[in-house]
């Protein structure tokens, strides 16, 4: 049996990159995916189109997770095309790096709202349906960004350390009803936004890394995939660090 053998799962900003990788990753193992893309059309198409092509479930919406409303809506069109939602990753999240002294206000709020807000959107409109089913795994992608603070993300930083306050939070409020709460903080992971990188800052940081190597999008999936299944039953407030040792 798949490890995510017919379990629904809604994964936020899934057109690219790490959430291209855990949809993947999901269906792989037996789940029904629901994925959001907010101007990726073409992308978000041919992401479905792919993962439908050998049988699996799959669905694109075009939701923007930062916006409340929105987020309540999407849940209701997710439940009501696939009957329920068994685990929430809440992936969307953007940069707007700059030094403090330069950062604007726009800067600031869009990547808080973008990256903090919409997880309490998500997670707040799936609380309702998790806990008339008294279990679900809610997933919230931080970073080690958010452990350690970086120079120029300020905000970043601040909105992923938010992420782990809110995932120990929600664990504790809901816990007892069967319902876990996880964050996951990737460390230097590899994607096509890493490419146009000058290739000798790549190598540096690949050599301050204990394992040697950036990490892969599949690195990161394979944690939402344990965090999601049911070998993690026991698992709830935690921050896992998938970082190759960057964070110990």
């Amino acid at each position: 049996m798949k490890l995510l053998e017919d379990k629904v799962v809604l994964i936020t900003g899934a057109s690219r990159g790490i959430g291209k990788a855990i949809a993947e990753k999901c269906v792989a193992e037996g789940a029904k995916v629901a994925f959001t893309y907010l101007s990726s059309e073409e992308k978000a198409n041919a992401l479905a189109t792919e993962l439908t092509k050998d049988g699996g479930v799959v669905k694109g919406f075009k939701s923007n997770a930062a916006n409340f409303d929105a987020a309540q809506a999407l849940v209701d069109d997710v439940i009501k095309e696939f009957g329920t939602i068994d685990v929430l990753v809440n992936n969307a999240g953007i940069t707007r790096d700059n030094l403090l002294m330069r950062m604007t206000e726009e800067m600031w709020d869009e990547v808080i709202n973008t990256n903090l807000k919409s997880a309490f959107n998500l997670t707040k409109a799936v609380q309702r349906p998790m806990l008339k089913a008294r279990k679900g795994s809610i997933i919230n992608m931080s970073s080690v960004v958010g452990v350690s603070g970086n120079a120029g993300q300020s905000n970043y930083a601040a909105s992923k350390a938010g992420m782990i306050g809110f995932t120990k939070s929600v664990a504790q409020e809901i816990g007892s009803r069967g319902i876990r709460c996880n964050a996951i903080a990737p460390g230097f992971i590899e994607t096509e936004m890493t490419e146009v990188l000058d290739p000798k800052v790549v190598e540096q940081w690949r050599g301050a890394i204990p394992l040697k190597r950036g990490g892969s999008p599949d690195d990161v999936a394979n944690a939402v995939v344990f965090l999601g299944s049911d070998m993690s039953t026991y698992i709830t407030g935690q921050t896992i660090n998938v970082c190759g040792g960057m964070q110990m």
